[in-house]
């Protein structure tokens, strides 16, 4: 099983020093400053004005047969706020298997999860994020902290989720190339893009994209800077050996097999957000 609270203070230790430092240049007197320059000092006095610390509450869904890396990547990224609160949410307190046979352990179940959030986000997947898209009981907590909480989120196919809770009626979002267009049956506006805004509504595109969702949040909730600390601590710079990653980049023959070998999801996703559509006429 995985210890996600270790490696959120690993991040948030990578990144404790320069808060640190921060604190000290708001205190540092004209004097002080004059001081160090005429000696010669080399310490790294960061940005005063940055927001280096807060108290944002953060809850991630988890469910059986969620795609890992939808919640790591992001995790990842929401782990270097210094100071905020992340909540790993599941039906239960139950360890949840994903569907690449990766436990973990979630820290709150829909009850004991907080009412009031800054951020509410859910990853996809395949056959369990569809079982989560119906399931009510996940439905019911998605459409509550959803109707207040200060951002809606979601990485992958876990736009499905939000649509079927009634959170994207009326917005652009995207998701997984293989389901994205289902969208539209939950009143949302498919957009082909890595990540998309619209208003309060936040969401990637396919698996890796949590990355990039999860760097434009840190922006959002802190500063430019701040996510750009975040980035360089993580090495993020991604360089792929194959120009193979999205549908407009990626060879025809790739393209035909894996359009072939998710079919029976994306018809599945299509039947969920037509029934959806159906309920609401």
């Amino acid at each position: 099983m995985i210890d996600l609270d270790r490696r959120n203070l690993i991040s948030m230790a990578l990144l404790a020093p320069l808060a640190t430092l921060a604190t000290v240049a708001t205190g540092s007197s004209s004097a002080t400053a004059q001081e160090n320059k005429e000696h010669g000092s080399h310490m790294y006095m960061p940005d005063s004005t940055v927001h280096w610390e807060g108290n944002e509450q953060i809850a991630m869904l988890m469910y059986p047969g969620m795609t890992v890396m939808d919640l790591i990547g992001p995790h990842c990224m929401f782990g270097s706020l210094m100071g905020a609160k992340i909540h790993l949410v599941s039906k239960t307190m139950d360890p949840v298997t994903s569907d690449a046979g990766v436990t973990i352990v979630p820290t709150a179940a829909f009850d004991t999860c907080p009412r009031e959030l800054t951020v509410l986000f859910t990853p996809g997947g395949t056959d369990g994020t569809l079982a989560a898209a119906t399931d009510p009981a996940t439905l019911a907590f998605m459409a509550d902290r959803g109707d207040r909480a200060k951002y809606v989120t979601s990485v992958c196919s876990g736009s499905l989720i939000l649509g079927a809770a009634g959170l994207l009626n009326g917005y652009k979002a995207t998701s997984h190339w293989s389901c994205r267009d289902a969208l539209s049956g939950f009143g949302a506006i498919p957009t082909d893009a890595r990540v998309v805004r619209d208003r309060n509504r936040v969401t990637g595109a396919g698996v890796t994209a949590g990355l990039d969702f999860g760097l434009m949040m840190i922006s959002e909730l802190r500063s430019r800077f701040y996510a750009e600390c975040t980035q360089l601590v993580s090495e993020y710079d991604p360089q792929p050996p194959f120009q193979a990653g999205s549908m407009k980049t990626a060879p025809e023959k790739v393209k035909a097999d894996m359009v072939e070998l998710l079919a029976v999801f994306s018809k599945q996703a299509g039947q969920l957000s037509h029934s959806y559509a159906t309920k609401q006429s």
